[in-house]
């Protein structure tokens, strides 16, 4: 378990590190929002790419492939309500000009705690990990 919360604050902090880099590189605001949208195209990609490996892995397990499809449609409403919840519709202008960088920032946050959580499937668990559930043994 703290392997896994090591891995999970070590991957958030990296992200930030490299947001906050990004945005030392970027001289415009335009060009921030695109480095923004990039950072949130790269990290949905591999998200799709860890899913996908997932469904691979598991294929011979229905229940769990299953399950696993009906998580990962909730947890894509979750992360759309998490943004309206941060973020809730006002009026133009409310939030000032940056509002598509941190909306963008936060999906990616979000997205690379997800990616984590799932890599638990493909990283697999230790024998003897009474927790361990559909998580194959390595």
């Amino acid at each position: 378990m703290k392997k896994n919360l090591l891995t999970v604050l070590f991957l958030l902090l990296s992200v930030g590190i490299t947001l906050a880099q990004t945005r030392e590189k970027a001289q415009t605001q335009d060009a921030e929002t695109k480095e923004a949208i990039n950072a949130l195209k790269t990290v949905d990609a591999e998200l799709n790419v860890v899913f996908s490996k997932i469904l691979t892995q598991y294929k011979s397990d229905t229940e769990f492939i299953k399950n696993v499809k009906e998580a990962q449609e909730l947890w894509l409403k979750f992360r759309a309500a998490e943004v309206k919840a941060k973020f809730p519709d006002r009026t133009p202008g409310t939030y000032a000009s940056g509002h598509t960088i941190c909306v963008n920032d936060y999906l990616t946050e979000l997205t690379v705690s997800r990616i984590v959580t799932l890599k638990i499937w493909l990283n697999g668990t230790y024998e003897g990990d009474i927790c361990s559930g559909s998580v194959k043994i390595n």
